[in-house]
């Protein structure tokens, strides 16, 4: 109701305007006051529309589904172009007469037959008779029936009690006894199972650390939330090394995908917070047919200026897939990076015009991104030269077209209004964003990147705000790793024990030999952890 009435005294301000200027005599008004009036009713008409955008948006956010996914209509996002022909389903699919429309089509039911790798505990249940009930002969086996029930074991802790004797000579009295074995923190009472499991709840599952300290404490172990924040800040340190060479092996590419986040942290001295951003840095070219192992790496800023990021890709040189933050400015003009926008942000523009207002401009244009996302799903894993030729056979044409149509389109709106932004926008990065037409190795957006900073989301909404910046560094650390697990399909738990387990006597000049890629024959999948 606020916003309502926010915007309903425009509404009467723009009315009013119009009636007073249909109703004056020409003559009393002069030709500066009818262009004054006019102006005056454009920015207002111009304000409605933005307030009205902003009350969608949020209606959306707090209500509406997040997914920004469309009804694809195979006939909508030919677009008229009969020449341009995109091969939707194989033939035989084609030819396939249509459902009925009395029943919905449902897909087909999914298997509910139990993983393979999950251990088997066989119970048998034998009839309580020893013989025939009805005629006393002898039972013998006719056959089985068998079902599954799922069933779970809580995890637990236990201790292992180092126990060294200590031996002595009967004739010199020399004593001799074993060495005392590593732990993961000198004289620390963890094991690198249990860092492994606080590091993952939080960072992974994002458990704030203060309820882990309650859930162990329902198992009768007093670990208070102090002690987690101090071990979490060892093994940070600890997995230093192994994320340099991680953020080494992410920047030995030719193409990167870039974003960054906002993350609270706390001001000291002020009881409030203050905006820090993580920026995250991926290497994955899986799509071009590049079966280099993919790679995330995380780094933690105070602020967000654009020296952060120079810094990160002083000695870069590629291509970098981005958004149109003004901070990547500087390194474009060096001529050694260049620029790949990303498409879903142009999309996501007219995706909410779309909802907000149904622009049949928004509308189209989203249709016109949906034939060129069309193209790029039927192509992914292709070699980068197969991606370059289809796209410059099919791609191109619907690129072209787009920007004439978004050329002319923009003629027929109002310089302020909200679908021109939308457009301007977008064309401000159309030449930099043709460049996916010739490079078969760039994506045509940047969700790569914005899928690695999800958990980081999601984890904020949980524990709120980082302690200070160099826990937001030493998150970093942690985030990088995990990403960078889960990417290449690991579990994330157990191969953070793996390495806390080794890392520690593992020789400085081979650690690489600890990134995630190198140690998943001796890890079982993601899939197969709980076995």
């Amino acid at each position: 109701m606020i916003i309502a009435l926010f915007v309903l005294p425009r509404l009467h301000i723009v009315a009013y305007c119009a009636h007073d200027l249909r109703a004056c005599p020409s003559e009393r008004i002069g030709k500066d006051g009818r262009i004054c009036v006019e102006h005056l009713v454009l920015a207002q008409m111009g304000r409605i529309e933005h307030l009205e955008l902003l009350v969608a948006r949020l209606q959306r956010t707090h209500y509406g589904p997040k997914s920004e996914k469309t009804p694809v209509h195979v006939d909508q996002l030919m677009l008229g172009l009969d020449k341009c022909v995109i091969e939707t389903q194989p033939a035989a699919q084609a030819e396939a007469p249509p459902a009925s429309k009395d029943k919905p089509a449902h897909g087909a039911r999914k298997s509910r037959a139990l993983a393979a790798h999950l251990r088997r505990e066989v119970r048998t249940y034998h009839p309580a008779h020893t013989k025939c009930p009805s005629c006393s002969g002898e039972l013998r086996k006719l056959g089985e029936d068998c079902s599954e029930m799922l069933e779970y074991v809580p995890a637990s802790f236990y201790v292992i009690r180092h126990v060294r004797p200590k031996m002595s000579c009967r004739k010199c009295s020399c004593v001799v006894q074993a060495p005392a074995p590593e732990r993961v923190i000198d004289r620390g009472l963890p094991g690198p199972g249990l860092l492994a499991h606080i590091v993952t709840a939080k960072f992974c599952d994002h458990t704030p650390l203060y309820r882990q300290s309650q859930i162990f404490a329902r198992e009768g172990v007093d670990l208070d939330r102090s002690i987690l924040a101090r071990w979490v800040g060892e093994v940070a340190s600890l997995l230093e090394p192994v994320a340099e060479v991680l953020r080494r092996y992410v920047f030995d590419t030719d193409k990167l995908h870039g974003d960054d986040t906002p993350l609270p942290v706390l001001a000291p001295g002020t009881g409030r917070t203050k905006t820090g951003r993580f920026w995250t840095y991926v290497r994955d070219n899986r799509s071009a047919g590049d079966m280099a192992a993919p790679a995330v790496w995380f780094a933690y800023s105070p602020n967000r200026k654009g020296e952060h990021p120079q810094q990160h890709l002083a000695k870069f040189e590629g291509i970098l897939q981005a958004d149109a933050f003004a901070g990547f400015n500087k390194l474009y003009e060096r001529g050694t990076i260049q620029q790949a926008p990303c498409m879903a942000h142009i999309r996501r523009n007219f995706f909410d015009l779309m909802k907000a207002h149904n622009s049949p401009i928004a509308t189209e244009a989203v249709q016109r991104i949906a034939a060129l996302y069309l193209i790029e799903r039927q192509i992914r894993g292709r070699l980068a030269k197969e991606r370059r030729a289809i796209r410059i056979a099919r791609a191109k044409p619907l690129f072209d077209d787009m920007g004439r149509w978004l050329g002319e389109a923009l003629g027929q709106l109002t310089p302020k209004s909200e679908t021109a932004a939308a457009i301007h926008y977008a064309l401000n990065l159309w030449d930099a964003l043709a460049r996916y037409l010739e490079d078969g190795r760039i994506e045509l957006d940047n969700m790569i990147a914005e899928r690695a900073l999800r958990p980081v989301a999601i984890g904020r909404r949980n524990y709120l705000f980082a302690g200070s910046d160099a826990g937001a560094r030493r998150a970093a650390i942690l985030y990088s790793l995990i990403a960078t697990a889960r990417i290449n399909g690991l579990d994330p738990e157990a191969y953070l024990r793996y390495v806390l387990a080794r890392v520690g006597k593992h020789s400085i000049k081979r650690i690489e030999e600890l990134l995630p890629w190198n140690v998943a024959e001796n890890l079982a999948p993601a899939s197969q952890s709980a076995a």
